[in-house]
């Protein structure tokens, strides 16, 4: 399992939505840190997307599966990421009293993409290399 350069890929993507997330606030506005946790779509988002991470590392036995959820989660990412765009083009911007500025956490879904793309490929390949075998028996 560990031995798998995919499975390294999805710790990754675990450390990534899963625990990083919890010290990177995403924007702050007035000096307020603003962190996932403050609202409850982000949470749920995350919490997903950390439980298909968990899930897809379980199961190195299914590469089908895996692969699956794998796309399933970058689908989610992608939603996680336009709802963070949406969310920092309604940010109000500067003015006299209100200063906003986005974090380095709005960034993080994308590092997760990037991660489960390069997983998905491993996974793929390991595929490939197991029906290729099997067409020799």
């Amino acid at each position: 399992m560990i031995q798998r350069i995919q499975t390294i890929y999805l710790l990754l993507t675990f450390l990534v939505t899963g625990v990083l997330l919890f010290f990177v606030p995403l924007w702050t506005v007035n000096g307020k840190d603003f962190y996932f946790m403050q609202d409850q779509v982000y949470t749920i988002l995350l919490g997903l997307s950390t439980m298909l991470t968990i899930i897809s590392i379980i199961s190195y036995k299914k590469r089908q599966n895996q692969f699956v959820m794998g796309r399933l989660n970058i689908i989610l990412n992608l939603i996680l990421l336009g709802l963070f765009v949406y969310r920092s083009l309604n940010l109000s911007g500067e003015t006299t009293n209100v200063v906003s500025e986005k974090g380095i956490g709005m960034f993080l879904p994308i590092v997760a993409i990037v991660l489960l793309v390069l997983a998905n490929k491993a996974i793929k390949k390991d595929e490939d290399l197991v029906k290729s075998v099997d067409r020799l028996r």
